[in-house]
């Protein structure tokens, strides 16, 4: 699927034309230049490399400095290849801008997830809770329970819900509409919610 990379600012809302409050998730998205280019006689597949965002170069690697600097772009946060059927009409140094996408279309938005460390069966995964809440048994209101069997198998089953790290997971939401875009500040605003919290980097893709 083709498309650019963003950044996510915040949420908000706006009146549709009939009163409607609409909820939109305001997305930075570009401009984002080509990097470089994948081809299927090099190599075995077409697809464009972009880059978005500014990053330092002391904390980017040699290699990948020496990508920049052999393009002359300037060195970026992000680099993200995205595949399309055909990448002949593109050359290195192209941008490609939010007007990209047209108002009223559906999109999917790839990004991370909230990451929420670790924690207990009843957040993670909406247990209950074991035994009351009085009578000197305050120490297993939050417990998970019996985990397995005893003398058989004599194991934990793997994939038993249990406490462990939750969120950070690559999350994609499918059929979001474009409610507006704003080519003049690169801005779209999508309706509902996208995966990831404030500034965080997100993959805006063509359905």
């Amino acid at each position: 699927m083709f498309g650019i990379i963003g950044k996510k600012i915040g949420m908000s809302s706006i009146f549709s034309a009939e009163g409607e409050m609409i909820p939109v998730t305001v997305i930075q998205a570009g401009p984002c230049k080509v990097l470089s280019i994948r081809t299927i006689d090099k190599d075995g597949y077409n697809a464009l490399q972009f880059t978005f965002g500014e990053k330092r170069e002391k904390n980017i690697s040699k290699p990948v400095l020496g990508q920049f600097k052999k393009n002359s772009i300037t060195p970026s946060a992000m680099l993200k290849e995205f595949r399309l059927t055909d990448a002949s009409e593109y050359k290195i140094g192209d941008e490609l801008k939010v007007d990209l996408f047209k108002e009223g279309e559906k999109i999917k938005v790839k990004g991370r997830s909230k990451g929420k460390g670790f924690q207990g069966v009843m957040k993670r995964h909406g247990f209950g809770g074991v035994g009351g809440t009085t009578h000197g048994q305050s120490d297993r209101l939050r417990a998970p329970g019996s985990i397995g069997s005893s003398s058989y198998p004599s194991r934990v089953f793997k994939g038993q819900r249990m406490a462990g790290r939750m969120g950070y997971d690559f999350v994609t939401v499918s059929n979001l509409k474009v409610v507006k875009v704003l080519p003049e500040e690169n801005l779209i605003l999508v309706k509902g919610a996208v995966p990831g919290s404030m500034n965080s980097y997100v993959e805006l893709l063509k359905k």
